[in-house]
């Protein structure tokens, strides 16, 4: 069969397409549960810089892929802001400049690159897009890279001394030995609220009880997921959430706000139904691990709330 030049070009920049895209859509039906599968929020001034490694989660975790929080600033931001990957900035820019210069050289007969006329063949095609996909996740390395420079914060993290402490067992266990702002035994038992009352209100799509749980920034990230989730036709179905392992990466003071980043290791049933019949579409009714980063702020004297999600290496 014989395609004609346009049309040859209009497969190409398909494939493109799809090549850049499925990495999304891997994490999309890989990670469900409350936050997608991404690093999402804000740690204050510490948005920009690792949370120290625990027993928990001895990997670092990585790096925000959805913030409202700009780089050198003392807090978040606006929520009109735009976070570094998903939400635009340098790599949507980037991203968005190579593959538009590619699919409008192909749609109308320049090739890929002007001076790379001759990859007419299948060959040239699978380079072309490799290509691409290596400059875009080179691109993302180096973003990561450069977020992960920052200065690092000396003596901020651990806990004080608590009867929740359980290394390798059930419940919370130590930081490090000392702490600019003490965790007590009551903070624990909030965070482990917050991680199972916050799985619970995001599987019912309770919005008005996710706000009373978490920041204006992380509603809107769950919001928009539970958007994309309709849009498909399907929902996030989160039963069973039960903390197996956690303990403190960190805990400081930013004005009249305290903070602090817990490494939590928990077990749950994770599922997409379909909206209409409720019929299984992805995940099981077997209970599966996860590891993730959460970071809580409060008011000084009021009560804590989920302001950040980080994934673990």
């Amino acid at each position: 069969m014989k395609f004609t030049p346009r049309i040859r070009g209009f497969v190409k920049a398909i494939a493109i397409v799809l090549s850049l895209a499925l990495p999304t859509l891997a994490v999309t039906s890989a990670d469900a549960r409350i936050g997608g599968g991404f690093s999402s929020g804000s740690r204050g001034s510490r948005t920009f810089s690792m949370p120290r490694s625990t027993n928990t989660a001895p990997n670092m975790a990585q790096p925000f892929n959805r913030t409202f929080s700009q780089p050198n600033s003392p807090g978040m931001s606006s929520p009109t802001g735009r976070g570094l990957f998903n939400r635009g900035g340098l790599l949507g820019g980037l991203a968005a400049g190579f593959l538009g210069a590619g699919l409008f050289g192909m749609l109308f007969g320049g090739g890929l690159f002007s001076g790379i006329g001759g990859f007419s063949s299948i060959l040239g095609l699978l380079l072309q897009i490799l290509l691409i996909v290596f400059l875009v996740r080179m691109a993302m390395s180096w973003w990561q890279r450069r977020q992960m420079s920052g200065p690092a914060y000396a003596g901020a993290g651990g806990m004080g001394n608590t009867s929740n402490s359980n290394f390798g067992g059930m419940g919370f266990g130590l930081g490090s030995a000392s702490a600019p702002l003490q965790i007590q035994p009551a903070d624990y038992e909030a965070f482990e609220r917050i991680l199972v009352e916050a799985q619970a209100a995001y599987s019912s799509e309770d919005i008005g009880r996710l706000r009373t749980l978490a920041t204006p920034e992380m509603v809107t990230f769950f919001t928009e997921d539970m958007q994309q989730n309709r849009a498909r036709g399907q929902v996030n179905k989160v039963s069973g959430t039960r903390l197996l392992q956690g303990d403190l990466a960190e805990a400081w003071r930013e004005g009249d706000s305290d903070y602090a980043s817990v490494a939590m290791r928990f077990s749950m049933v994770d599922r997409y139904v379909d909206m209409t019949s409720g019929q299984l579409i992805s995940g099981s009714e077997q209970p599966v691990e996860v590891t993730e980063v959460w970071t809580f702020v409060r008011p000084r004297g009021g009560d804590w709330m989920l302001s950040a999600i980080q994934q673990t290496n």
